[in-house]
Order: structure tokens, then C-alpha cells, then sequence
């Protein structure tokens, strides 16, 4: 039995390894698509040398004819996550437009491109999930052109979830404090800080996210588990 397969977006670190990690526990072949070889290539060949059918892909994602030869050369794919993305920390007042370029193509028309090329072959019960964060809704300080684009994203969501369904379920995770490379940076936080922050943000649930947590979510959206949900966007963030 041929496996299903998912693609996996910034799939070298962070959120988007765990993802390509509990999807390839599940029974998905997964192609890890990143920008950096060098990570690409020691993540994926750590899975596979775990067992674990994993495909790695370099890739540029703001390169839209790359983008488009990628998807032309792989099978139809049953589930795609949107994860790449980067952080910007610029005050408002010295962001410029090329600050807003750059985010805006890496963390939204990106994921536009991406969901277009995937949805024209994708096969009924498709399911694409996006990658959003809790600065789409929540307000952050000098990164106002991080927080736009993000609620880009759950905008576009909805729209995708109406104009694709009922072939194809789109949904939206977004996740609060996991202390990936990315959010250690963003905030300026060393290990050695995260006790503090874990007492400030005062969470329900006692404790920061992990990106197995959010793997874990993924793995909801992209299973019969979800089957009636499409267009959500939903905070994944240990009730903050």
C-alpha cells in the first residue's frame, strides 16, 4: 500500500522537524523541504537512519519557479504544512519597505504559492495546515510587519478553507511560547531565562510549549481525527 504523502515547509528545525517527525511516526512519507543544506541533509539522514521514510528538498521557498518544479516532480500530496517562516525585530518607525518584503515573501506569499501549486494536484481529502503565531493576534512590540503578516496568514486560511472545500480541509495553528531557535532569538532569551519567562507568562497549563506539542497538532489536522473541521485557526499555546 503506497504511503500518503506530506510536505513539510522549514522542516529542518524547530516545529517543522517535530512535524516531519511524528508525520513520518504516523505512516506519512514526508518531504522535508528547507533552505539550509547543511541541516536538511543531518536532520534527514538522522530520521531515515531511525527508520523513518523521510525526502529532503533544498529550496528556496521566495523562488516561485523552483517552488513550481518542485511540486511538478512529486506525486500528488495529501498533506501540506506551511512552517518556514522568519522574525523581524524592527521598531516601526525604522522598518522599511524592503523589511516588509522580506517578511511578507517568506511568511506569506510563500505559503500562498505554495498552497496554489500544491492544491491544483492535490487529491480529494487533501489537507494543507499553516504555521500563524499568537503575534497575529496578540500585540508585539517592534515586529509590527511579523504580526501583519502572520494575520495574513489566518485571514488566508479562511478564505483557502471556503474556496478549496470540500475537496481540501485547510486549517491554522498558532503557537504561543515554545522556546525554538527562532523565539530565543526574537526575545533575546538565553536556557537560563526560561524559568523566569515560565513564571511571568503565569500559563494555565505550568509550563512553556515544546515543538513535539505542536507536531502533535499538526498530526490532528491531518487526521480523520479532524475530518468536519476546516477553516480554524487555533492558538496552541498553553492557554495564554
Amino acid at each position: 500500500m503506497t504511503k500518503p504523502l506530506a510536505l513539510v515547509t522549514g522542516g529542518a528545525s524547530g516545529m517543522g522537524l517535530a512535524t516531519v517527525e511524528r508525520l513520518a511516526n504516523d505512516g506519512f512519507h514526508v518531504v522535508l523541504v528547507d533552505r539550509d543544506p547543511d541541516l536538511s541533509i543531518k536532520e534527514s539522514t538522522r530520521l531515515k537512519q531511525n527508520g523513518l521514510d523521510v525526502q529532503c528538498e533544498i529550496l528556496d521557498l521566495t523562488n516561485e519557479d523552483l517552488v513550481r518544479t518542485l511540486i511538478k516532480n512529486l506525486p500528488p500530496i495529501n498533506a501540506l504544512v506551511n512552517n518556514a517562516g522568519i522574525f523581524d525585530e524592527r521598531k516601526f518607525l525604522e522598518v522599511t519597505s524592503e523589511d516588509f518584503r522580506r517578511v511578507y515573501e517568506i511568511n506569506l506569499i510563500s505559503v500562498a504559492t505554495m498552497t496554489q501549486e500544491v492544491a491544483k494536484r492535490m487529491p480529494d481529502g487533501g489537507r494543507i495546515v499553516n504555521i500563524s503565531s499568537k503575534a497575529a493576534v496578540n500585540t508585539v512590540m517592534g515586529s509590527g510587519h511579523y504580526a501583519a503578516a502572520k494575520a495574513a496568514v489566518n485571514s488566508l486560511t479562511v478564505t483557502y478553507a471556503k474556496e478549496l472545500g470540500p475537496r481540501i480541509r485547510v486549517n491554522c495553528i498558532m503557537p504561543g511560547a515554545v522556546p525554538t531557535e527562532i523565539m530565543m532569538k526574537a526575545l533575546r532569551l538565553e536556557d537560563d531565562d526560561l524559568p523566569k519567562l515560565e513564571k511571568m507568562l503565569r500559563l494555565p497549563m505550568r509550563r512553556l510549549g515544546t515543538p513535539e506539542d505542536l507536531g502533535q497538532a499538526v498530526l490532528y489536522f491531518v487526521s480523520p481525527a479532524s475530518s468536519w473541521v476546516t477553516g480554524q485557526v487555533i492558538g496552541i499555546d498553553g492557554g495564554l
